[in-house]
């Protein structure tokens, strides 16, 4: 079994995950959009707003991925966007610098709710609310 984010975006996932894919080391993948979506009789139309949206993509880190599309226009059967709540998605690196590089990274432009440090349990861990929306954790794995 894996566990794949997927993730909402208003509009700028093409921009968030390219982000992500530069500060994560991963490779995007195939950026499928709702103007690319063919003609359906149960689907009203595409309105000419949303074609550049994207429908679906990836990022993949090694044999993991992490999936994200804006939402579905409204127009098309979509629900207006909600932000991320209640949960984070956490990444856990190797090192400190790592854990810092990424958390400065996603830092900029976002919110700091926890500032990356040391803790009682991980030599670097912090939380923050990158400038897409997304929660992220990120801690510094210590082998038992």
């Amino acid at each position: 079994m894996q566990f794949i984010p997927y993730l909402n975006f208003n509009g700028n996932c093409a921009e968030a995950m390219a982000f992500y894919a530069k500060v994560l080391n991963g490779k995007q993948g195939p950026v499928m959009r709702f103007g690319d979506m063919p003609p359906s009789p149960d689907m009203p139309p595409v309105p000419e707003s949303a074609k550049n949206g994207v429908m679906h993509t990836f990022v993949q880190f090694g044999d993991q991925e992490l999936m994200a599309s804006d939402v579905m226009p409204e127009a098309c059967g979509g629900m207006a966007y909600q932000a991320p709540h209640g949960m984070y998605i956490s990444i856990r690196v190797d090192t400190v610098d790592e854990g810092r590089r990424i958390f400065n990274a996603f830092a900029e432009g976002g919110k700091v709710s926890m500032p990356f440090d040391k803790t009682f349990w991980s030599p670097g861990f912090g939380m923050v609310t990158d400038r897409f929306g997304t929660p992220w954790m990120l801690n510094v794995f210590v082998p038992a």
